[in-house]
Formats: C-alpha cells, sequence, structure tokens
C-alpha cells in the first residue's frame, strides 16, 4: 500500500498563494488569446487551450525540472527529470482539466454542479505513451459536498488508462466491475486527505469516449459520495514516478450537461440554446469513400431539435488505424483516436431542421470501419 499520491496536495500557504497567482496569470492569458505549443516549467504554472480548458504542469512532489508544453488540443511532457521511490507518492500531476482546481477554473465552465442535475458528462481523450518510465495515465475526478473551487474535496475517482512500471493505486483491490461498457479492476482507500475510488483497466487503453457520470455513480452506489454533491472537476493526465518525457494527452474534451437553464452564456454562448453546454437533438450521416491505405468522410449534421445551434462540437472516435491528414469546413481536435469537429464561421448557426456539413481525408490501415457513435455539444446523435 503506498502512500498519498499528488493528492497529497499538501502544498500549504504557499502552495494556495502560488496558485491564485498562476489563477490570475491564467485568467489574463485567456482574455490575450493563448498561443498553441506553450511550453510551462513553473511547479503550478498553467495556460488555456482550446479557450475553454486548464493545462497545468502540477510538479509538486520533486524539486527537479519538469516542463510540459500545452498543444492546440492538449499536451506533452517535454521535460520531466528526477524520480521517486515508486512504493510512495508521483512527483507531478501534469494534466489538463475542466473545472476547478486551487481556485484556477477553467474559462466558461458550469462546474461545480450538483450530481442530481446532471444528465451526462461526456469526456473523450487521446494518449500517446513511452515505455521507458514509471507512471499512470490517469482521470482524476473529484467530487465534494460543497461547490468548492479551492483545495483537496472529499471524494477522488481515478481511472488508470493505463500504468507502467511497479506502481499501484491507493488503498486495496476490493474487486472488479463493468463501468462505461468496460471491465475495470477497483481499488478503494484514503490518503489521509480524502478518499480514493480508482479503476484500473487489465491492459492499456489508448483513447476512449465516455460518460464521467458513469464513474460518479459508483462512487454514490459505494458510499463514497452522495446525489446532492458537486462534481468539481474532470481532469485527465499522468502521475509519473520516474521520468516522463514524451508522454502526451493528444486530444481532450469534456462537457456537463446539465438540467438547469442557469449555465453561462446567455442564448447563442456556451450556455445558451443549443450551445456548446446545452444538449441538442441531432442525427449525423457518415459517407465515406474507401481504398487501400486511405479514405474520405462527407460527415452531415442535421438539427433535429426545436432551437437553433449557435456553434457547435461534434465528437467522436475514429477505429483503430485510421488517421486524418486533412479536413474542410470544420477544426477539427485530435487526428487519430478521439476526435472532436468544431465548426468554422460560416457554418456555427443550424437552424431547427438545417444542416451543418463538414469533410476530411485520411490513412487507414487494416479492415475499414466508421465510428460507432457521435456527439453533438455532449449530447449523443442518431446516425442516419
Amino acid at each position: 500500500m503506498r502512500p498519498s499520491p499528488h493528492h497529497a496536495h499538501a502544498r500549504g500557504l504557499l502552495g494556495a498563494l502560488l496558485t491564485s497567482l498562476v489563477s490570475l496569470a491564467a485568467l489574463l492569458t485567456a482574455a490575450s488569446g493563448a498561443q498553441a505549443d506553450t511550453t510551462i516549467c513553473q511547479p503550478f504554472g498553467s495556460t488555456i487551450i482550446q479557450g475553454r480548458y486548464v493545462v497545468q504542469n502540477n510538479r509538486w512532489g520533486t524539486s527537479a525540472t519538469q516542463c510540459v508544453t500545452a498543444t492546440e488540443s492538449g499536451f506533452r511532457i517535454a521535460q520531466a527529470d528526477g524520480s521517486v521511490p515508486t512504493n510512495g507518492a508521483p512527483k507531478s500531476y501534469p494534466s489538463v482539466y475542466n473545472g476547478c482546481h486551487y481556485t484556477n477554473c477553467s474559462p466558461g465552465t458550469n462546474l461545480p454542479a450538483r450530481l442530481s442535475t446532471i444528465s451526462n458528462a461526456p469526456t473523450s481523450i487521446s494518449y500517446s505513451y513511452v515505455n521507458d518510465a514509471a507512471y499512470n495515465a490517469s482521470y482524476d475526478i473529484w467530487l465534494d459536498p460543497t461547490p468548492r473551487t479551492d483545495g483537496v474535496n472529499r471524494t477522488e475517482i481515478m481511472i488508470w488508462f493505463n500504468k507502467v512500471g511497479s506502481i499501484q493505486p491507493i488503498g486495496s483491490p476490493v474487486g472488479t466491475a463493468t463501468v462505461g461498457g468496460r471491465e475495470w479492476q477497483v481499488w478503494s482507500g484514503n490518503n489521509g486527505s480524502n478518499d480514493v475510488l480508482s479503476f484500473v483497466a487489465p491492459s492499456a487503453i489508448a483513447n476512449w469516449t465516455f460518460d464521467v457520470m458513469d464513474f460518479a455513480r459508483q462512487a454514490v452506489s459505494r458510499g463514497l459520495a452522495q446525489n446532492n454533491w458537486y462534481l468539481t472537476s474532470v481532469q485527465a493526465g499522468f502521475e509519473p514516478w520516474q521520468n516522463g518525457a514524451g508522454l502526451a494527452v493528444t486530444s481532450f474534451s469534456s462537457s456537463v450537461i446539465t438540467g438547469s437553464s442557469g449555465d453561462p452564456g446567455g442564448p447563442g454562448g456556451p450556455g445558451g440554446p443549443g450551445g456548446p453546454g446545452n444538449p441538442t437533438a441531432c442525427k449525423v450521416a457518415y459517407a465515406t469513400n474507401a481504398w487501400q491505405g486511405g479514405f474520405t468522410a462527407d460527415v452531415t449534421i442535421t438539427n433535429t431539435g426545436s432551437s437553433p445551434v449557435s456553434g457547435w462540437r461534434l465528437a467522436f472516435t475514429l477505429p483503430s488505424g485510421q488517421r486524418i491528414t486533412h479536413a474542410w469546413n470544420a477544426n477539427l481536435s485530435g487526428a487519430s483516436g478521439a476526435v472532436t469537429a468544431s465548426n468554422v464561421t460560416h457554418n456555427g448557426e443550424v437552424a431547427p431542421g438545417g444542416q451543418a456539413t463538414f469533410g476530411f481525408q485520411g490513412t487507414s490501415s487494416g479492415t475499414f470501419a466508421k465510428p460507432s457513435g457521435f456527439s453533438l455539444n455532449g449530447t449523443a446523435c442518431t446516425t442516419a
């Protein structure tokens, strides 16, 4: 049993002060428009990507240098010096997140949100791994009885997509569970600051699209949270113990869909009718032309709801072996695995019954297949 991981988070007053200063810097960066490929080496430095997520270096377990480079769709660990014993806490948690972490809240987030008001919380990720390190690739999902935006929350849910080296979660194994259609080994324990419920994949997962609420409901069913508690942040990254340079989150998206009409943004904004914060009825047609080694796809989104869509983000996962090389009529986040397509200037407004179209070309290997599902602004679409 190892002691507390990065969520020992016993930074004290100095850590809180540093993070508050970083929060101010992040807000100023967001206001001026963060640029891609920004390298951060400050222990608790952060920046904004996609105008809505925070990338943080979050080095606290060693004095050795760690640097992360924020990209247009995620981040990579550019430098990861030093190591710590694998039977103790990791040295850091470089990550990207939606929500609030030590008063640093991502732009436009509707977190914290009460669990009972959340209908679904879709998220997508693509990871890139290395083998010459000891680390996990993991989500951190934080729950608390209060809508707090600072400090340590009561319950932490970890989802281990991959682990390399002799490391293990907090606590002890308590069985297995099927969550989100996958089998997991489940661990439960406490690190001295908060309860930790961990789901460990039996083999590495490179990319996945899933609903955070499936895991939050597991915490509730196991007595580690209640429906009147709050989801405060959805984070994804790595816990390295040794090395870690080259690890990357190549794409990330996270939305939280609530039944409340009080989301920020107003009509046509992130929380307005049909905006990226609210559910939208939709249908997707995915027409392809495939040949040996390549393919094209033409995608048509139909707004089947009664409210206009003002700004759209379509999330889907490309089957293994496929990679996008060129796209038109959309901005793409991610080229393989989890992909999010967002509107360009001329096709962001979709009236009820109206359509938006875009397409892309890519390479492929193996048996060609289509994505199994699509979600528009966080809501699953039917397929034509």
